[in-house]
C-alpha cells in the first residue's frame, strides 16, 4: 500500500532537478535549451555520496510505515547507477565513489524485509543508438544516425542485468516511452524476458496510457486513479492494480531551490484517498548528492509513520470499499470489516448508501468507542462525535456480516 521512491543520480549534483541536462544550459540555434553530453558528462566526477549509507535508507522506510522501494536504476540521461558490463557510463567506473549503491540496497532491504523495485527509463537522451530522436533529448550533440535494435538489445541486456546480480526484484517502473509513442519497442519481447529471468516481478509503465499487455499495475503520476489534473495521465481506468507517485516537494530528482513542501497532513489525506481507490501510493524523495535524505523529507515520513502506527489497519490489507469516493471521503475493507475514512466531514450525521451487508457494529478506530448508526430508506446514517481539531482522518470501524 506504501512504498518509498528514490530519484538519485549525478543530476542531483546541481540540485535541480532530474532533467537538468534537457532544461538548463544555453539555448542553441533551435532555441531550445540543454547541456550536451560532452558537457553533462563532467557531473559523473563530482558525484562522491560519501554519506550514502543504505541501511539508513531502508531504516527511515521501514520507519515511514512503507513496504517496498523504488530506485531510479537509469534515468534520462542514461547513466545507470550500478555496476553495468554493458557501459563504462555507470557509478562504479565513471564516479569518485566507486561502488554499487544499487548492490548495497539490495542487501538492507533483504535483510529488512522490503521488496526493491527497479525504476528504468526506456528513454536514453545519451546512447546513439536511441534514434530517431523522439521529442527531447535533441541538444546532447549526438550524431543524427543510430540503430534502434541496437539500442533495445543495449536495454534488454541491462534489464537482464538488474534481474540477474541484485537477488529477488519486485518489479521494474518503465518510464519514458511517451518520448516516441510509435517507436517499434518490442515490449513483447522485454516484458517477456523480465517474466522468464523472475516470473514474479512485476511490470508497470508510466506511458500514460491504459495498460497494454504483459503489464501487472497501471501507474499514474501526481494523480489518483480516473484524474487527469496534469493534463498527460489517461482517465481510462483499467482491471489491473494501481500505484500513484507523488513528490513530497514539486521534483523528483534534489532540487535546493524547491521549497514547496506539502504538509504531512495533506501526504496522509494522499496516502488514505489512493487506499480508496484500491491505490497504492509511492512517495519520492531526492535524495542530496552526498548521500543523505534532507530533513524536511525526513520528518515528514516519520509523521506518516506515526499516523500508520495508529491507523495501518485501515490501509494495510485493505481494498477499496463498498462505498464509493465522496466529498466526505473514502472507504476501505478486509474480511468483515469496513472502513469508513471521513476525511472532510463536519456535520454531526453523515449519509451513505446502505450497504448490500448487514452492519452489525460501529466503532472509532482512534479509542474504539461505539457509533450510532441506524439503515433509513436505503441510507446509512452515521452519528459522528465532535471532531478534535487537529485530527486528520476519523477512521469509523464497521463490522459487517
Amino acid at each position: 500500500k506504501f512504498g518509498l521512491f528514490i530519484h538519485w543520480g549525478i543530476y542531483s549534483v546541481l540540485g535541480a532537478g532530474e532533467w537538468v541536462m534537457e532544461e538548463r544550459g544555453p539555448a542553441s540555434y533551435t532555441g531550445r535549451p540543454g547541456i550536451p553530453a560532452s558537457q553533462y558528462d563532467r557531473l559523473a566526477a563530482q558525484f562522491n555520496p560519501t554519506q550514502f549509507d543504505a541501511r539508513e535508507w531502508v531504516a527511515l522506510a521501514k520507519a515511514s510505515g512503507m513496504k517496498y522501494i523504488t530506485i531510479t536504476s537509469k534515468h534520462h540521461d542514461g547513466f545507470a547507477m550500478y555496476d553495468s558490463s554493458l557501459t563504462d557510463w555507470n557509478i562504479v567506473d565513471r564516479t569518485p565513489y566507486g561502488r554499487d549503491v544499487l548492490a548495497e540496497l539490495a542487501e538492507a532491504c533483504r535483510e529488512e524485509g522490503l521488496k526493491l523495485f527497479f525504476y528504468y527509463s526506456q528513454l536514453d537522451w545519451r546512447h546513439e543508438d536511441y534514434f530517431p530522436r523522439g521529442r527531447t533529448g535533441r541538444q546532447a550533440g549526438r550524431p543524427e544516425n543510430g540503430n534502434w535494435d541496437n539500442y533495445i538489445d543495449f536495454m534488454n541486456g541491462q534489464l537482464r542485468e538488474l534481474l540477474t546480480n541484485y537477488g529477488e526484484i519486485g518489479g521494474i517502473w518503465f518510464d519514458g516511452m511517451w518520448d516516441k509513442w510509435d517507436a517499434p519497442w518490442r515490449l513483447d519481447e522485454t516484458y517477456r524476458l523480465i517474466h522468464q529471468l523472475q516470473p514474479q516481478t512485476l511490470i508497470g509503465s508510466n506511458h500514460h496510457l491504459a495498460p497494454l499487455p504483459g503489464e501487472d499495475f497501471q501507474s499514474f503520476e501526481h494523480d489518483l486513479p480516473g484524474a487527469n489534473t496534469t493534463g498527460y495521465n489517461t482517465t481510462e481506468i483499467g482491471t489491473l492494480p494501481f500505484e500513484t507517485a507523488e513528490t513530497i516537494n514539486q521534483s523528483w530528482g534534489f532540487n535546493l531551490t524547491d521549497h514547496d513542501y506539502k504538509s504531512t497532513d495533506d501526504l496522509i489525506r494522499y496516502l488514505v484517498n489512493a487506499a480508496g481507490r484500491n491505490a497504492n501510493f509511492l512517495l519520492n524523495v531526492g535524495p542530496m548528492p552526498n548521500g543523505k535524505i534532507q530533513g524536511e523529507f525526513e520528518e515528514r515520513l516519520h509523521g506518516i509513520g506515526h499516523w500508520l502506527d495508529e491507523y495501518g489497519d485501515s490501509i494495510y490489507g485493505t481494498r477499496n470499499g463498498p462505498i464509493e469516493p465522496g466529498p466526505w471521503g473514502v472507504s476501505t475493507a478486509k474480511q468483515d470489516t469496513v472502513y469508513l475514512h471521513v476525511l472532510n466531514w463536519n456535520d454531526s450525521i453523515l449519509a451513505l448508501p446502505a450497504l448490500n451487508l448487514e452492519v452489525k457494529e460501529a466503532r472509532l478506530l482512534r479509542n474504539q468507542a461505539e457509533v450510532p448508526f441506524q439503515i433509513i430508506d436505503q441510507a446509512l446514517l452515521v452519528t459522528l462525535p465532535t471532531r478534535p481539531a487537529d485530527l486528520i482522518d476519523e477512521v469509523v470501524i464497521l463490522t459487517v456480516e
